[in-house]
């Protein structure tokens, strides 16, 4: 299947369904979707993200990132937005892992360890909490997004994917193709320029490390989990609030 769908203004926007899960079953196509933030939207973007016809938007960004950056919506825009009052992150954990760092060894190091506390982050949460309660209802497609759609939003899908049944080949999988769909030579520019606003002179390879994705970051979020809960379902259980009856009803409804 074709998942990414390709637009001028809003980055690593995708289907992150129709991989193998539970019981031999796929997960639902054009149901479920995730993306990086809607601000720099074209009206042709407008046009398409309406034609998904989607009930209820996530926004994991907290209010500093939302008046930073408000999302473009069209007229007809229908779909429920849900946010936190409070700051999820302070700022995109790419431009919070760049405090202090230099080398791409040092950005890649940052990264590991916002992701060693990515599933414990305070204020995120409540937010994954509410993402799991909205796709419980199933009252039709939904987008999950955060700045540049690949950290926070990547680990809210993994957990969701995770819960489906998703292998993990595949949860990373999905994971590494913001490295394709997020377009990140083309943001590289952009991406520089609020990064060294934030925190001074950094080259730009080590900007691409932290715009980019790698295996180890979603490995290591796996592992900061398995290790304080023993597995992630007991982790959904136990902090999202997602038991072995929530995965049956969100299988039945998202897989097909």
């Amino acid at each position: 299947m074709e998942r990414v769908l390709k637009l001028d203004g809003v980055h690593n926007f995708r289907d992150y369904g129709g991989y193998a899960a539970a019981d031999g079953a796929k997960i639902k196509a054009g149901v479920l979707w995730r993306s990086a933030q809607h601000g720099d939207a074209s009206d042709a973007d407008l046009v398409a993200i309406d034609a998904l016809a989607l009930q209820a938007v996530i926004d994991l960004r907290g209010p500093s990132e939302r008046s930073a950056k408000p999302c473009r919506r069209s007229d007809s825009f229908a779909a429920q937005v849900f946010t936190y009052p409070e700051e999820t992150a302070g700022l995109a954990l790419h431009t919070e892992a760049a405090d202090g760092v230099v080398s791409e060894a040092e950005a890649r190091a940052a990264m590991l360890r916002l992701y060693d506390g990515i599933a414990f982050r305070e204020n995120l949460v409540p937010m994954l909490r509410c993402y799991f309660e909205v796709l419980l209802r199933s009252e039709g497609p939904s987008l999950v997004h955060c700045v540049a759609g690949k950290d926070r939003t990547g680990f809210a899908v993994a957990l969701v994917q995770h819960a489906l049944g998703v292998s993990r080949d595949d949860i990373v999988a999905d994971y590494m193709l913001t490295n394709v769909a997020g377009n990140i030579e083309a943001r590289i520019g952009a991406g520089a320029e609020q990064i060294r606003a934030h925190r001074g002179a950094i080259t730009d390879a080590t900007i691409r490390v932290l715009m980019g994705v790698e295996e180890d970051y979603i490995v290591a979020a796996f592992a900061a989990v398995e290790a304080r809960h023993g597995d992630l379902d007991a982790y959904l259980a136990e902090v999202i609030g997602v038991d072995v009856a929530a995965i049956e009803e969100l299988r039945a409804d998202y897989l097909g």
